[in-house]
């Protein structure tokens, strides 16, 4: 039985009646815990305890089994023995029960017997149409007061809320219900997804996705399970209301054995790094910048540019502010004139008017009132940080009080930053009451407002359909007819598949013998590049591979002579290449790598023998649409090396992107491609030719 995304899930988050299978009288205990939550947590069905060696559990009537209790089941919370699990499981099923909350672990998790456990536990549920959260989970709760459904083992009962929370980790889930409470985060539902034996973070966005009680979705992740279809769910759900994201496991030491520059650059955490950000998820380092964020998202709208201002009364905060919003890749707002000789006009002329506004630190409440009644009408300002650090003399509570009057109407996002002891937590309160954000130090608040305007960006934009290339694809097909033992292709193999798919590549000759090697160079005009080839010689370069610059037969054939020695000593049958110097002036990288996880991988950036050193290498999950690769070169940090400096013009970079999609066109119709790279491909001046220079490409064994 195949079950929409969402269906059934009611059963889960909107029971009428609940079973706690495993029940417990022991104080401690799961059993009981879950039993004591529901009952004190206010659910307003009935709760049946089934424990076959108590008549009554927490003052409840308790019940030998699933199929002794009278009335219906809607959800069955199971907190038995691993053994036990699948005959209570089955039982449930014919019970009639719509969902089940499997917190038993010793499933998936120690291999072996769990492993088909849980197939069976997945084939049970199937069979009688039952969703399943878990096993080796913490639980759910909504907190709904039609509901009110805590079938947890949770000690902190969270606070009635706007926000929806996943968690893969049962441990963890704990921690985040507790610090979502301290900060203040109020709650919706939560879940414990555990080993997603049904129910996965996927159908849980798209469940809350239409759902108007829940206004943002919190992920933690330590895995993207069936990450073609969380994009698919995310991306649709991500237009209407904010997903944030942790997702723990950056290193990547598998990366480290990848043939390609490619496939060692994009490891599992830059392919999931990217399929976040691709399907509109804010992804952020750690719980706390995940509530803060979260916060902000709920009460302030997100900014539409990126120029911010800061007020604040002291010199250092203010500095802080400055450089954690340049340093994040926003700007400082610059004020109209008017704005600053209005400013001016209110503050002692020991103050600074200029963005960060510093109102020094005998700044009352009067003063922030003037400076922000003045800064508020500014157009240029796109967000407004104000900074306090409470001194003894000042009334903390009065500067809230002026920060929230001055800005109430301003439709833009105000965070706020209260440092200092002095009524400080009144002033907190009163600046949280009034919808607006506060943070401990300025880079946080910095950092919320980058990923709010992440958000923006992501919403407005608007996918570009990738025109089709004409292309020779029977050209390819029967180079790859020729090599259907996989593994990498033989560079002239290589080339011929990107030359049928109109990549431009460095005219060139291939021979045998050094004197062949110096008749090419003379055909081909100096000066000439000199490359030897064997199978399993990838990285040229670090065999010394390669000879540059080459202006004269001479040159060539001593270049020759000493490649074909050197290497004929650690490589069979090597072979010559000539090529044409290519007179571009730029280098770049365009690569794809398959994940067995994600899918194509498609990577742009600088290029050349240094790509991993450097690493400015922008990544996207495929398909790529057609604003994609013009947006990746535009991402690199070294993008101003493909713009025209000192002297010299501009790269071409409409090239680069002609074949980055042009590669996208070879993976899409030969799926076995598995890797493919053009490295470096030299990107002339726009109007002259770019052209690729060396290529790889690997196919899996059919």
């Amino acid at each position: 039985m195949v079950m929409a995304r969402t269906d059934g899930l009611d059963g889960i988050f909107r029971p009428r009646s609940i079973a706690v299978v495993g029940a417990s009288r022991r104080p401690g205990t799961i059993g009981r815990q879950v039993v004591a939550n529901l009952i004190y947590g206010g659910f307003q069905g009935p709760v049946y305890p089934v424990n076959p060696k108590a008549e009554v559990v927490l003052s409840v009537p308790a019940f030998a089994s699933v199929k002794a209790i009278p009335g219906p089941v809607d959800l069955a919370v199971l907190v038995v023995p691993p053994d036990a699990v699948l005959k209570v499981a089955e039982e449930c099923g014919r019970k009639g029960v719509k969902g089940l909350v499997v917190i038993t672990a010793g499933f998936r998790e120690i291999g072996g017997v769990g492993i088909e456990r849980e197939e069976r536990l997945r084939a049970i549920a199937a069979r009688h149409g039952m969703r399943v959260v878990g096993p080796n989970c913490m639980g759910i709760i909504n907190t709904d007061p039609e509901f009110a459904a805590n079938a947890s083992f949770s000690a902190t009962p969270p606070p009635v809320g706007s926000v929806a929370m996943v968690s893969q980790s049962g441990a963890l889930g704990e921690a985040i219900l507790a610090d979502a409470a301290q900060a203040g985060l109020g709650v919706a539902m939560f879940a414990s997804v555990g080993n997603r034996v049904d129910v996965t973070a996927a159908d849980l966005v798209a469940y809350w996705g239409d759902d108007p009680q829940v206004k943002v979705i919190l992920l933690y992740l330590e895995t993207v399970g069936e990450p073609q279809e969380f994009v698919q769910v995310a991306r649709a759900v991500a237009r209407k209301k904010p997903i944030i994201a942790v997702k723990s496991g950056r290193s990547d030491a598998g990366a480290a054995a990848a043939s390609s520059h490619t496939g060692s650059i994009a490891g599992a955490d830059v392919a999931a790094d990217t399929l976040l950000q691709q399907c509109g998820v804010l992804r952020v380092d750690n719980f706390r910048d995940m509530f803060a964020l979260a916060q902000a998202l709920l009460r302030q709208p997100p900014p539409r540019g990126r120029n911010m201002l800061v007020v604040t009364n002291a010199g250092g905060p203010g500095i802080l502010a400055t450089d954690a919003i340049v340093g994040l890749g926003m700007e400082m707002a610059k004020l109209l004139p008017a704005t600053t000789k209005a400013v001016q006009r209110v503050l002692p002329p020991e103050a600074s008017v200029h963005n960060p506004i510093d109102l020094i630190a005998s700044a009352d409440a009067s003063r922030y009132r003037a400076t922000l009644r003045q800064v508020v009408k500014d157009p240029g300002i796109d967000g407004l940080v104000v900074l306090f650090v409470s001194p003894i003399m000042i009334d903390a509570a009065a500067v809230a009080q002026a920060i929230v009057d001055e800005t109430r109407k301003f439709a833009k996002p105000v965070l706020a930053c209260v440092m200092g002891r002095q009524r400080g937590d009144e002033a907190q309160e009163i600046l949280l009451r009034a919808g607006i954000p506060v943070f401990r130090y300025p880079e946080d608040a910095a950092t919320t407002l980058r990923l709010m305007h992440r958000r923006h960006v992501w919403l407005s934009r608007r996918p570009e359909r990738a025109r089709i290339r004409k292309v020779d694809k029977k050209a390819a097909a029967k180079v790859f007819a020729a090599h259907r033992a996989g593994g990498w292709l033989p560079s002239a193999a290589t080339e011929a598949v990107l030359h049928a798919y109109g990549i431009p590549l460095a005219v060139s000759r291939r021979v045998h013998s050094a004197g062949d090697a110096a008749t090419a160079a003379h055909q081909l005009g100096f000066p000439v590049v000199l490359k030897a080839e064997a199978k399993g010689l990838l990285h040229k370069s670090e065999y010394r591979a390669v000879r540059t610059g080459l202006r004269s037969g001479d040159e060539v054939f001593a270049a020759a002579k000493e490649l074909l020695a050197r290497l004929g000593e650690q490589f069979a049958d090597v072979s010559l290449q000539v090529q044409a110097h290519a007179k571009g002036h730029r280098e770049v990288l365009l690569g794809m790598t398959r994940d067995p996880r994600y899918g194509p991988l498609f990577a742009a950036g600088l290029g050349g023998t240094q790509v991993e050193l450097l690493r400015d290498v922008a990544v996207r999950i495929g398909p790529l649409d057609g604003k994609d690769p013009a947006e990746m070169f535009d991402s690199l940090k070294g993008k101003a090396l493909l713009a025209a400096f000192r002297g010299a013009p501009a790269a071409d970079v409409a090239a680069a992107i002609d074949a980055l999609l042009r590669l996208q066109q070879l993976v899409q119709d030969f799926p076995a491609i598995a890797e493919v790279e053009v490295n470096p491909f030299i990107l002339a001046s726009r109007g002259a030719a770019s052209v690729a220079v060396d290529g790889r490409l690997r196919v899996a064994a059919r």
